[in-house]
């Protein structure tokens, strides 16, 4: 049988693989340390749950609009007046199957084949193969360490060509943690206005913003009318109400884009789970307490991790401003020679890591670059603390 070649060519999530396997290791009694997940280990929080159990007693269990009810989009709408002082009506929503979703659904709706995509890099693992599944193309922009990873203008200048149709931003970054600022947001915004380029915004880690907590999350569409119109700003539940197997994200944006996509998603998926739909209105409008706590409890562990790493003089790490992600830069670890094995790149590193120490840590080759390797703070500070030790005393002896 021949196979797509469109198929073929889409590379697995390497997170979730390695995610995987550690596991695995773990469920047959090694004892092995994951700093890879992508998820808060917090449980969901009881209101929450407590109003999915309703909705289960009340019979809401039936399908529902494929955009989504309009509870949910409510709730929706008033988190971004009350968040981000931005106005969203129901025909601006649509809700989905996680954020990955409303990823897809806007790609497959802005691209024609053979149009490209600005994307980060370092760079979360599934942007190029969504846009590559769209017949899209991925055009990668690299940003520096010193400057947090981030773009500029003339990083972006450098990638621009008649082909760009769009530009993602992640901010807070997934995997290297940064934050984008007001005025690198408005350079942003001015390059897709001057290069007329749609701007695809995914902010799912909005509430893991540890240096502005107290101050109100500026998204690029708050920076003007016209970066109001341009950009599709990507969220979900999954990340800040620790909601990660419930899928329901969303996006908000230009009318008729949002129309288009919930055209698509009505003869793929349809609509979102009906139960979490429901437990998600209540993770909006209900008490953020729990937010609160995670947030803070993260902050601690990030600065922990932080030190420790930096206190070696082989590993460093820049102190990232959000998400719960650490790249460390293991550059001076290349070419070491380990019981034969040749450290070339992230992943043979990570591979000996797991091995010697049993210390799971995501390849910074699935994000597009061989010299970093991420580690999640999204677990528990013993974890943490064991396998922070481990790793700096499996690197000492190169120190």
């Amino acid at each position: 049988m021949i196979f797509s070649k469109k198929s073929e060519k889409v590379l697995p999530s390497i997170t979730l693989e390695v995610t995987s396997g550690a596991k695995q290791m773990k469920k047959d009694g090694a004892d092995t340390i994951i700093l890879g997940a992508g998820e808060p280990d917090f449980n969901t929080p009881e209101n929450i749950r407590n109003i999915a159990i309703k909705a289960i007693n009340d019979g809401l269990t039936k399908y529902t609009p494929a955009s989504g009810i309009d509870e949910l989009k409510l709730a929706v709408a008033k988190k971004f007046k009350r968040d981000n002082d931005l106005i969203y009506s129901n025909s601006q929503i649509i809700i989905s199957t996680g954020a990955k979703q409303c990823l897809w659904n806007v790609f497959e709706t802005i691209l024609n084949p053979g149009d490209e995509v600005i994307i980060p890099k370092p760079y979360w693992v599934s942007y190029p193969e969504l846009i590559r599944l769209v017949d899209g193309v991925p055009v990668f922009a690299f940003g520096d360490e010193e400057n947090d990873f981030k773009y500029t203008r003339p990083i972006l200048e450098d990638v621009i060509s008649s082909k760009t149709k769009a530009i993602l931003i992640n901010t807070p970054n997934n995997p290297t943690g940064a934050v984008y600022g007001k005025d690198e947001l408005a350079m942003i915004a001015d390059f897709a206005r001057t290069h007329d380029l749609m701007i695809i915004s995914d902010e799912i880690y909005e509430k893991f913003n540890y240096e502005n907590e107290n101050e109100k999350y500026t998204s690029i569409a708050n920076i003007s009318s016209d970066s109001y119109n341009r950009t599709i700003i990507i969220q979900g539940v999954s990340k800040t109400y620790s909601m990660t197997g419930w899928r329901i994200g969303y996006a908000v944006g230009n009318e008729k884009i949002i129309s288009l996509m919930a055209s698509i998603q009505s003869h793929t998926t349809s609509n979102p789970n009906s139960i979490a739909q429901y437990a998600a209105v209540e993770a909006l409008n209900g008490d953020q307490t729990s937010v609160k706590i995670m947030v803070n409890e993260f902050k601690n562990r990030r600065d922990y991790i932080v030190e420790r790493i930096n206190d070696t003089n082989i590993l460093s790490c820049k102190k990232p401003k959000g998400a719960f992600y650490i790249m460390i830069n293991i550059s001076k670890m290349l070419g070491k020679v380990i019981d034969g094995h040749t450290i070339n790149n992230s992943i043979d590193f990570s591979n000996i890591l797991l091995e010697k120490v049993k210390v799971a840590v995501i390849p910074g080759d699935g994000f597009g670059v061989s010299n970093y390797v991420r580690i999640s703070y999204a677990t528990s500070m013993d974890n943490i603390k064991e396998g922070v030790k481990r790793i700096i005393n499996f690197v000492k002896d190169y120190e």
